[in-house]
């Protein structure tokens, strides 16, 4: 079953940078967990303060729009950077949520405590599948994990996509041109694992980028492009890539059966953490995200629900 990505869910990715950039400046304006008073009103609103991850980010904001909407008196103000700014904002203890697309590492997880006398507390939101993106022109319909491991990783020998068996149209270059992402992003990490094993690297050379928008951007505009981002940033100019475990196996697309079946191989969970126990407006909003209301927001943003008996 294909995802159908909704006008509504657009508009809040593509809008959403003057937003975000709003949510930011409001990070240094307002205390962690903090109420602000609004000039010449009595009410008092109570502020979440909701950074990281980049994969998550419109999800997280679609979550804090629809949220704002149930209960005015709460503002969720999300802000992007990373899996590695939310950490390290969670470590710090200047965070209330920080959003990550990997699990934190034990010793990120000590150093919270170490730091804050807090440990973080998981929270499972919903699933990713990692999409491979080519340009729309690419002829390329499937990969495989070996093939991707060779184009990306150290030492590994595929750089033209004649070698796939790929004859590229008109006057576009024979070289693979890799997209990747900056050594911050859960995304990077855990892409670098799923495809290369543990304890390998990708071979230099390629174009980091910020953000999920950016790689997929980049792509549609770079005919001999190939990179990876969350399945929900799918644009017309691109495509996403059939992917198989290995030669000679069926190759599947990103999508919510294929995840949620584990068919398709490059997909994994998106988390939320606090530290420790949370209370309040907080656990709230956190309840809310595993209604069937949150996690509606979930399959409007191009991503993965939690299946009920994981809520």
């Amino acid at each position: 079953m294909q995802m159908n990505h909704s006008k509504k869910r657009g508009n809040r990715r593509w809008a959403g940078a003057a937003w975000l950039l709003a949510a930011s400046a409001s990070l240094w304006l307002t205390g962690c967990g903090s109420k602000s008073d609004a000039p010449g009103k009595a009410e008092k609103k109570t502020v979440i303060q909701n950074t990281g991850s980049d994969t998550i980010v419109n999800l997280a904001q679609a979550w804090a729009e629809e949220y704002a909407i149930q209960e005015p008196s709460v503002s969720v103000e999300v802000s992007g950077g990373g899996s590695g700014t939310g950490i390290a904002a969670l470590i710090n203890g200047t965070v209330d949520i920080a959003n990550c697309s990997r699990k934190m590492e034990p010793e990120e997880i000590q150093k919270a405590k170490a730091n804050t006398g807090k440990e973080p507390r998981e929270y499972m939101v919903g699933y990713d599948a990692l999409a491979v993106y080519v340009s729309k022109e690419n002829p390329l319909e499937e990969i495989t994990l070996e093939q991707l491991a060779q184009i990306y990783g150290e030492g590994g020998k595929t750089a033209k996509w004649s070698e796939l068996g790929v004859k590229m149209p008109g006057n576009t270059p024979d070289e693979i041109i890799r997209v990747s992402r900056q050594s911050n992003s859960g995304t990077y990490q855990y892409f670098r694992e799923a495809i290369l094993g543990k304890g390998k690297d990708f071979k230099l050379g390629s174009r980091d980028l910020h953000g999920s928008k950016d790689v997929v951007e980049l792509i549609s505009k770079t005919p001999g492009a190939i990179g990876y981002s969350g399945m929900g940033y799918a644009i017309p100019q691109v495509k996403q890539l059939r992917v198989a475990k290995k030669t000679g196996d069926k190759a599947y697309p990103p999508n919510i059966e294929n995840t949620l079946n584990n068919s398709y191989p490059i997909s994994r969970p998106l988390y939320m953490y606090t530290l420790g126990e949370p209370a309040g407006a907080i656990k709230k909003y956190l309840e809310w995200i595993h209604t069937e209301a949150g996690q509606k927001i979930v399959q409007e943003s191009g991503y993965v629900p939690l299946p009920k008996e994981k809520r």
